[in-house]
């Protein structure tokens, strides 16, 4: 909603909504390689849950872009990865895409929110194979 912090730019702007559950991946990427930690962070709901680093949890948006900003300060470069088909049950969606390393998967549970936009609920950046 307007005036939320952490959904404008610092210029007082609007950030663009995912107004489909794919397009968080794209903006994902675009906010990620722009350095913008708190423009990443608006993807996701008040209480999401990122499971990063790996094997931990960080929880909430505002942990979410204090991890970002760390992240985002080796300035690592993200290619966009064509996301597989999303699945959609009423408000919940799982979307998804084949990291380019050809391991595993990423998946994420987005939920619409009343203005019809999609938020991170869930965020599943890698999964880890069980050691044996």
């Amino acid at each position: 909603m307007p005036g939320t912090p952490g959904h404008q730019h610092e210029d007082g702007s609007a950030y663009e909504k995912a107004m489909r559950p794919e397009d968080i991946t794209r903006l994902f990427v675009e906010r990620s390689n722009a350095g913008d930690a708190a423009g990443v962070a608006a993807l996701y709901e008040e209480d999401a849950v990122l499971a990063y680093p790996p094997g931990d949890r960080t929880v909430g948006r505002e942990a979410i872009r204090a991890l970002w900003e760390k992240v985002l300060a080796h300035r690592p470069r993200f290619e966009p990865e064509q996301p597989l088909p999303t699945l959609v049950s009423g408000d919940i969606a799982l979307t998804s895409t084949p990291p380019g390393d050809g391991a595993g998967a990423r998946a994420q549970v987005v939920r619409r929110q009343p203005d019809g936009s999609w938020l991170r609920l869930l965020d599943q950046p890698e999964f880890v194979s069980p050691a044996r």
